[in-house]
Protein backbone atom coordinates (compact mmCIF):
# COMPACT_ATOMS: atom_id res chain seq x y z
CA UNK A 1 0.00 0.00 0.00
CA UNK A 2 1.60 3.52 -1.08
CA UNK A 3 -0.87 5.79 -0.24
CA UNK A 4 -3.07 6.94 2.15
CA UNK A 5 -6.24 8.14 1.29
CA UNK A 6 -7.63 11.21 1.68
CA UNK A 7 -11.19 11.48 1.86
CA UNK A 8 -12.95 14.96 2.04
CA UNK A 9 -16.53 15.11 4.21
CA UNK A 10 -18.81 18.56 3.53
CA UNK A 11 -22.46 19.48 1.87
CA UNK A 12 -24.24 17.49 -1.00
CA UNK A 13 -23.96 21.54 -2.38
CA UNK A 14 -20.62 21.89 -2.00
CA UNK A 15 -19.93 18.85 -3.54
CA UNK A 16 -22.37 19.34 -6.41
CA UNK A 17 -20.88 22.89 -6.87
CA UNK A 18 -16.87 21.88 -6.77
CA UNK A 19 -17.72 19.20 -9.19
CA UNK A 20 -19.22 21.43 -11.71
CA UNK A 21 -16.99 24.33 -11.54
CA UNK A 22 -13.97 21.39 -12.27
CA UNK A 23 -16.18 20.34 -15.10
CA UNK A 24 -16.61 23.90 -16.64
CA UNK A 25 -12.34 24.32 -16.15
CA UNK A 26 -13.10 27.21 -13.52
CA UNK A 27 -11.43 25.46 -10.40
CA UNK A 28 -8.82 22.63 -10.71
CA UNK A 29 -8.32 20.69 -7.66
CA UNK A 30 -4.92 21.51 -5.75
CA UNK A 31 -2.65 17.68 -5.48
CA UNK A 32 -3.54 17.38 -1.89
CA UNK A 33 -6.98 17.56 -1.99
CA UNK A 34 -9.43 14.72 -1.26
CA UNK A 35 -10.40 13.13 -4.63
CA UNK A 36 -13.47 11.52 -2.47
CA UNK A 37 -16.16 13.64 -1.14
CA UNK A 38 -19.02 12.31 1.12
CA UNK A 39 -21.67 14.25 2.84
CA UNK A 40 -21.52 12.97 6.46
CA UNK A 41 -19.49 11.10 9.01
CA UNK A 42 -21.91 8.92 9.23
CA UNK A 43 -21.51 7.77 5.61
CA UNK A 44 -18.30 7.60 6.15
CA UNK A 45 -18.76 5.16 9.61
CA UNK A 46 -21.10 3.41 7.37
CA UNK A 47 -18.33 2.98 4.82
CA UNK A 48 -15.62 2.04 6.98
CA UNK A 49 -18.07 -0.23 9.72
CA UNK A 50 -16.24 -2.81 11.91
CA UNK A 51 -17.25 -4.89 9.80
CA UNK A 52 -16.15 -3.69 6.74
CA UNK A 53 -12.70 -3.45 8.68
CA UNK A 54 -12.25 -6.75 9.33
CA UNK A 55 -13.21 -7.46 5.67
CA UNK A 56 -10.06 -5.15 4.63
CA UNK A 57 -7.43 -7.05 7.21
CA UNK A 58 -8.87 -10.09 5.34
CA UNK A 59 -8.34 -9.18 1.53
CA UNK A 60 -4.99 -7.16 2.80
CA UNK A 61 -3.81 -10.75 4.29
CA UNK A 62 -5.32 -13.71 2.04
CA UNK A 63 -5.17 -11.55 -0.98
CA UNK A 64 -8.37 -13.51 -2.67
CA UNK A 65 -8.14 -14.07 -6.48
CA UNK A 66 -12.22 -13.70 -6.51
CA UNK A 67 -14.99 -11.77 -4.71
CA UNK A 68 -16.20 -15.81 -5.05
CA UNK A 69 -12.89 -16.71 -3.54
CA UNK A 70 -13.77 -14.14 -0.66
CA UNK A 71 -17.38 -15.50 0.03
CA UNK A 72 -15.69 -18.69 0.39
CA UNK A 73 -13.39 -16.88 3.09
CA UNK A 74 -15.92 -14.88 5.17
CA UNK A 75 -18.99 -17.05 4.73
CA UNK A 76 -21.01 -14.00 3.38
CA UNK A 77 -22.72 -13.87 -0.29
CA UNK A 78 -21.11 -12.93 -3.26
CA UNK A 79 -23.51 -10.08 -4.16
CA UNK A 80 -23.71 -8.59 -0.49
CA UNK A 81 -19.81 -8.40 -1.00
CA UNK A 82 -20.17 -7.16 -4.15
CA UNK A 83 -22.14 -4.53 -3.27
CA UNK A 84 -19.73 -3.80 -0.21
CA UNK A 85 -16.37 -3.72 -2.30
CA UNK A 86 -18.33 -1.36 -5.09
CA UNK A 87 -19.10 0.96 -2.03
CA UNK A 88 -15.30 0.71 -0.75
CA UNK A 89 -14.09 1.24 -4.40
CA UNK A 90 -16.04 3.73 -4.47
CA UNK A 91 -14.01 5.71 -1.76
CA UNK A 92 -10.69 4.96 -2.71
CA UNK A 93 -10.25 2.34 -0.40
CA UNK A 94 -10.65 -0.81 -2.44
CA UNK A 95 -9.75 -1.32 -6.13
CA UNK A 96 -11.24 -4.34 -8.31
CA UNK A 97 -9.36 -5.56 -10.87
CA UNK A 98 -9.18 -8.42 -13.20
CA UNK A 99 -7.96 -11.29 -11.38
CA UNK A 100 -4.99 -13.52 -13.29
CA UNK A 101 -7.18 -16.46 -12.55
CA UNK A 102 -8.34 -18.45 -16.46
CA UNK A 103 -11.75 -18.62 -17.68
CA UNK A 104 -13.46 -21.09 -19.13
CA UNK A 105 -14.17 -20.40 -22.93
CA UNK A 106 -13.67 -16.62 -23.41
CA UNK A 107 -15.51 -16.10 -20.34
CA UNK A 108 -14.92 -12.74 -18.18
CA UNK A 109 -12.27 -12.48 -15.74
CA UNK A 110 -13.29 -12.87 -12.10
CA UNK A 111 -12.94 -9.50 -10.32
CA UNK A 112 -10.03 -9.18 -7.40
CA UNK A 113 -10.48 -6.67 -4.65
CA UNK A 114 -7.38 -5.23 -3.42
CA UNK A 115 -6.74 -2.93 -0.56
CA UNK A 116 -5.32 0.16 -1.71
CA UNK A 117 -3.98 1.83 1.26
CA UNK A 118 -3.45 1.12 4.99
CA UNK A 119 -4.22 4.93 6.36
CA UNK A 120 -6.75 7.54 5.88
CA UNK A 121 -6.72 11.21 6.27
CA UNK A 122 -9.92 13.06 6.44
CA UNK A 123 -10.83 16.57 5.54
CA UNK A 124 -14.07 18.31 6.88
CA UNK A 125 -15.30 21.21 5.21
CA UNK A 126 -18.28 23.72 6.18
Amino acid sequence: MSHAVKIGITSYANIKARTIAIAKGEYKPRSGEPKVWLTSFRSLANTLSEENQELLKLIQKRQPESIAQLAEMTGRKTSNLSRTLKSLERCGIVELKESRIKTQRGGRAPVKPVVLAGRYDFEFVL
